[in-house]
């Protein structure tokens, strides 16, 4: 498997990693009564959106998602 190829496995993952950042930040975002916090919050959840929108160009210009289970590549996450 080539780097390219190791990147299309890759980057669905750091994508979807990401996304799920994003989505717990925009829930405390939205909660806290401290407007000063909360607005840090979004600056930094639109800073995590450039992120994944930049790893979706990414991964669309190496070619889109591998599929894993056809060429037999197995991974673990470790959070």
């Amino acid at each position: 498997m080539n780097e390219v190829e190791k990147l299309r496995v890759l980057l669905p993952h750091w994508i979807e990693h990401n996304q799920g950042h994003a989505e717990e930040c925009r829930k405390w975002a939205d909660q806290l009564d401290d407007e000063n916090v909360s607005s840090s919050l979004k600056g930094a959840l639109e800073a995590m959106e450039q992120v994944t929108r930049q790893l979706q160009d990414a991964l669309d210009k190496a070619g889109g998602p591998m599929d894993d289970k056809a060429h037999g590549h197995h991974h673990h996450h470790h959070h």
